[in-house]
């Protein structure tokens, strides 16, 4: 499958504060005969943060679950911390999208970031004074003292993504891994949910790589922004790769970026929406078959 290449730059992170957390050399992910993308080429440094991007059915939720060693690369290679991916890393943090606790859930919002401190299962064995004070300090970085005791699923939605927030912080991350963590939060808790993870990356160095349809939230923290569309891809800053020309090719099909009110809008020949399609649920193809929203941007 034919790539887009990068111009004027390498695929090498532009903070290159020490050797890329994560390193994806001719990588390649296919469902039987669909390439989603294949000669992936991606250096992503300490403290960077990656928007990936892209219709529904593209590979982005997929490429996730490759670095999660949930999923094998067709082809290439992929490695984290200079050795290759595993399942189950403690040093790679997950912020999945937003699903609300089942009622009856006795989970308290502590509990849940206690788990990302202990690496155990709640209620196996007692907190050591350590690991105490360390939930303590995460429940208060994150805002969730005031609703810590409280189970999660009488939580609001924005409670919820910032106990997940501090449950995948809570091991000090090199890599923190978001998909679409923004989903049906108003747009207070999407600022306060992009600030948390904004934060992490700042002062531990923590690489981001943040699957999103809008970009828009996040666009004043991003560093660079991988695109994926129809088995392609485009690497760049945002301003490098959020280009009519650039998008067109990719697509294959006339696309205009239209810039308004501070925010970026792809219209296309026969739809128009922001970034990556918002309002447009996220889905990825299974591996037997085509996802059904396949083409659509």
């Amino acid at each position: 499958m034919t790539t887009v290449q990068e111009p004027n730059r390498t695929a090498t992170a532009a903070r290159s504060g020490g050797p890329a957390v994560l390193a994806l050399r001719q990588a390649g992910l296919s469902y039987g005969s669909r390439a989603l993308w294949d000669g992936l080429d991606l250096d992503v440094a300490p403290g960077e943060f990656v928007a990936v991007l892209g219709p529904n059915g593209a590979g982005k939720t997929s490429l996730l679950r490759t670095v999660l060693g949930q999923q094998r690369l067709t082809s290439g290679s992929m490695s984290f911390l200079g050795r290759p991916v595993r399942r189950g890393h403690r040093k790679i943090g997950y912020i999945p999208q937003q699903r609300l606790m089942e009622s009856g859930t006795p989970l308290r919002a502590r509990d849940m970031i206690a788990q990302g401190v202990t690496g155990h299962r709640w209620g196996l064995r007692p907190e050591r004074k350590a690991e105490r004070e360390r939930i303590d300090r995460i429940v208060d970085e994150v805002g969730a003292t005031e609703f810590a005791d409280a189970p999660v699923a009488e939580l609001s939605g924005g409670e919820q993504q910032r106990t997940r927030v501090g449950q995948a912080i809570a091991a000090d991350p090199a890599l923190l891994l978001c998909d679409e963590p923004l989903i049906s939060l108003d747009l207070r808790h999407q600022r306060g949910v992009t600030e948390l993870i904004d934060r992490q990356r700042r002062q531990q160095g923590a690489a981001v790589l943040f699957v999103t349809h809008d970009v828009n939230p996040i666009l004043d923290v991003v560093d660079r922004v991988l695109y994926i569309a129809g088995g392609r891809f485009r690497i760049g800053a945002p301003d490098e790769v959020l280009r009519a020309d650039v998008l067109s090719d990719l697509y294959g099909t006339p696309v205009d970026v239209v810039r308004t009110m501070g925010r970026i809008v792809i219209v296309g020949a026969s739809d128009a929406h922001d970034t990556a399609g918002v309002g447009h649920h996220h889905c990825e193809p299974a591996p037997h078959g085509v996802g059904p929203d396949e083409g659509r941007f």
